[in-house]
């Protein structure tokens, strides 16, 4: 492994951090290899003319967020390199997308609230008045968590939402139960940004990780918006695609 890239000190980036994006990025771009050993820690140290210490940081960093994984008296190999793709089209449904890609996805129950929309969240609703169901659910693929969403819905359309998902794992499901056979994806806007304490948690990620994040709304097929979501996925993980382009 041979980084082209150079460190940059007093950037407000740890040092650490730097190193550990640019083994990313050697990853993601397929100059380092799935099941490849990583070089030692003094190797590294030298090459990125940083101590030990800062390497090893760096190293624990990748392997908390899944990107390394260590092997008990072998050393730091490269994990599956190869992302999930979540493609965006007209019906977007998490479990049917990643059918192909994985054995097994869940979605789990975080956190809900009954609350007062914002302003942001009635307009993309179209609601004028009423309060909205909140739910904060996380994704998982294989049992490696993937994503992490927060969900608005209109609390007179979906009175049950919270409970019929806590018990599907699923939002097509808790429409279904509530009336609503069918949804469209009416549009997505990606942008990506730090994963913050949450993202990190859930994530099982690292300080100054990246997520990708695709604010949605959904409606059904008369038009009328059903959902208002905010989800972020780990950029190490999952990369978006939109009809046949990969974006992230």
């Amino acid at each position: 492994m041979r980084s082209s890239h150079l460190i940059t000190r007093n950037s407000g980036v740890a040092v650490w951090r730097q190193i550990a994006d640019q083994i990313r990025g050697d990853i993601s771009a397929g100059k380092i290899a799935s099941g490849v050993r990583m070089p030692p820690e003094v190797e590294l140290a030298t090459r990125f003319s940083v101590n030990r210490h800062t390497i090893r940081s760096a190293i624990a960093a990748l392997t908390k967020e899944g990107v390394l994984r260590a092997e008990q008296g072998r050393g730091t190999f490269v994990a599956n390199a190869r992302k999930l793709t979540y493609r965006i089209a007209e019906r977007t449904r998490f479990s049917e997308i990643l059918a192909t890609q994985v054995r097994e996805t869940k979605g789990l129950l975080l956190a809900s609230s009954l609350e007062e929309p914002t302003p942001e969240v009635a307009s993309a609703l179209g609601i004028a008045s009423g309060m909205v169901i909140r739910i904060d659910t996380m994704h998982t693929a294989d049992n490696n968590p993937i994503s992490c969403a927060t969900s608005w819905f209109d609390a007179a359309r979906v009175p049950d939402m919270v409970e019929d998902y806590r018990t599907s794992g699923s939002v097509t499901a808790a429409f279904k139960k509530a009336g609503i056979d069918d949804y469209l994806r009416q549009s997505t806007i990606i942008g990506a940004r730090h994963a913050d304490a949450e993202d990190l948690r859930h994530l099982k990620l690292s300080p100054g990780a990246v997520v990708i994040v695709a604010t949605a709304i959904n409606i059904d097929m008369e038009g009328r918006p059903v959902e208002y979501a905010k989800t972020r996925f780990s950029a190490d993980r999952m990369e978006i695609a939109i009809g046949n382009q990969t974006t992230f």
